[in-house]
Protein backbone atom coordinates (compact mmCIF):
# COMPACT_ATOMS: atom_id res chain seq x y z
CA UNK A 1 0.00 0.00 0.00
CA UNK A 2 1.56 3.37 -0.96
CA UNK A 3 2.24 5.82 1.83
CA UNK A 4 0.76 9.30 1.56
CA UNK A 5 1.41 12.41 3.60
CA UNK A 6 -2.26 13.39 3.49
CA UNK A 7 -4.07 13.97 6.76
CA UNK A 8 -7.53 15.33 7.39
CA UNK A 9 -7.55 19.06 8.10
CA UNK A 10 -9.41 21.16 10.61
CA UNK A 11 -9.87 24.06 8.23
CA UNK A 12 -13.50 24.75 7.28
CA UNK A 13 -14.19 24.24 3.58
CA UNK A 14 -14.27 27.55 1.72
CA UNK A 15 -15.71 29.50 4.60
CA UNK A 16 -14.41 32.69 6.12
CA UNK A 17 -14.66 31.39 9.65
CA UNK A 18 -12.54 31.88 12.72
CA UNK A 19 -11.77 28.57 14.42
CA UNK A 20 -10.91 28.30 18.12
CA UNK A 21 -8.76 25.54 19.58
CA UNK A 22 -8.36 24.91 23.30
CA UNK A 23 -5.04 23.78 24.76
CA UNK A 24 -6.01 21.55 27.67
CA UNK A 25 -3.79 20.18 30.41
CA UNK A 26 -3.81 16.60 31.63
CA UNK A 27 -1.50 14.81 34.03
CA UNK A 28 0.27 13.33 30.98
CA UNK A 29 0.79 16.71 29.25
CA UNK A 30 -0.88 19.44 27.23
CA UNK A 31 -2.92 18.79 24.10
CA UNK A 32 -5.10 20.59 21.57
CA UNK A 33 -8.51 19.14 22.30
CA UNK A 34 -10.32 17.60 19.37
CA UNK A 35 -13.56 19.25 18.39
CA UNK A 36 -15.94 19.10 15.48
CA UNK A 37 -15.39 21.89 12.96
CA UNK A 38 -18.97 23.04 13.40
CA UNK A 39 -18.36 23.36 17.14
CA UNK A 40 -15.12 25.35 17.02
CA UNK A 41 -16.78 28.78 17.04
CA UNK A 42 -16.47 31.35 19.83
CA UNK A 43 -19.92 30.86 21.35
CA UNK A 44 -19.60 27.07 21.53
CA UNK A 45 -16.08 27.20 22.99
CA UNK A 46 -17.12 29.67 25.74
CA UNK A 47 -20.21 27.58 26.51
CA UNK A 48 -18.15 24.38 26.66
CA UNK A 49 -15.62 26.04 28.95
CA UNK A 50 -18.34 27.24 31.32
CA UNK A 51 -20.05 23.84 31.36
CA UNK A 52 -16.83 22.00 32.27
CA UNK A 53 -16.16 20.24 28.95
CA UNK A 54 -12.42 20.90 29.31
CA UNK A 55 -10.17 19.43 31.99
CA UNK A 56 -7.87 22.33 32.75
CA UNK A 57 -7.71 24.88 29.92
CA UNK A 58 -4.34 26.55 29.49
CA UNK A 59 -4.62 28.61 26.31
CA UNK A 60 -7.02 29.28 23.46
CA UNK A 61 -5.78 29.93 19.94
CA UNK A 62 -7.93 31.36 17.15
CA UNK A 63 -7.11 31.25 13.47
CA UNK A 64 -8.64 32.21 10.16
CA UNK A 65 -7.00 30.67 7.12
CA UNK A 66 -8.79 32.87 4.60
CA UNK A 67 -7.54 36.03 6.32
CA UNK A 68 -4.13 34.43 7.04
CA UNK A 69 -3.88 35.04 10.78
CA UNK A 70 -3.72 33.22 14.08
CA UNK A 71 -3.66 34.63 17.58
CA UNK A 72 -3.61 33.65 21.24
CA UNK A 73 -7.04 34.84 22.40
CA UNK A 74 -6.82 33.53 25.96
CA UNK A 75 -7.13 37.03 27.47
CA UNK A 76 -10.23 37.80 25.41
CA UNK A 77 -11.88 34.50 26.35
CA UNK A 78 -11.00 34.96 30.05
CA UNK A 79 -12.55 38.44 29.98
CA UNK A 80 -15.67 37.06 28.27
CA UNK A 81 -16.02 34.31 30.90
CA UNK A 82 -15.61 36.85 33.71
CA UNK A 83 -18.17 39.18 32.06
CA UNK A 84 -20.76 36.43 31.66
CA UNK A 85 -20.30 35.29 35.25
CA UNK A 86 -20.59 38.89 36.48
CA UNK A 87 -23.77 39.42 34.43
CA UNK A 88 -25.27 36.25 35.93
CA UNK A 89 -24.09 37.29 39.43
CA UNK A 90 -22.19 34.02 39.89
CA UNK A 91 -18.57 33.22 40.63
CA UNK A 92 -16.30 31.94 37.88
CA UNK A 93 -16.57 28.13 38.01
CA UNK A 94 -13.78 26.54 40.03
CA UNK A 95 -12.44 24.62 37.02
CA UNK A 96 -11.87 27.97 35.20
CA UNK A 97 -10.55 30.08 38.08
CA UNK A 98 -6.86 29.48 37.28
CA UNK A 99 -7.40 30.13 33.58
CA UNK A 100 -9.25 33.40 34.18
CA UNK A 101 -6.82 34.64 36.83
CA UNK A 102 -3.84 33.81 34.62
CA UNK A 103 -5.12 35.47 31.47
CA UNK A 104 -7.37 38.34 32.48
CA UNK A 105 -5.63 41.68 32.40
CA UNK A 106 -6.05 43.47 35.71
CA UNK A 107 -7.62 46.88 35.59
CA UNK A 108 -5.02 49.57 35.74
CA UNK A 109 -5.42 51.48 38.97
CA UNK A 110 -4.08 54.98 39.02
CA UNK A 111 -2.31 56.12 42.15
CA UNK A 112 -3.16 59.59 43.33
CA UNK A 113 -0.45 61.58 45.01
CA UNK A 114 -1.43 62.97 48.38
CA UNK A 115 -0.50 66.60 48.91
Amino acid sequence: MPKTDWSPGIVPYGADETVYLVVDSFSSGRVYRETEIEKADLETIVGDLLSGQYNSPVRIVAFNTLEHWSEDVSSDIAAEIQLRCDMDCVLVPEHLTDFVQTHIHPLRQLVLRLV
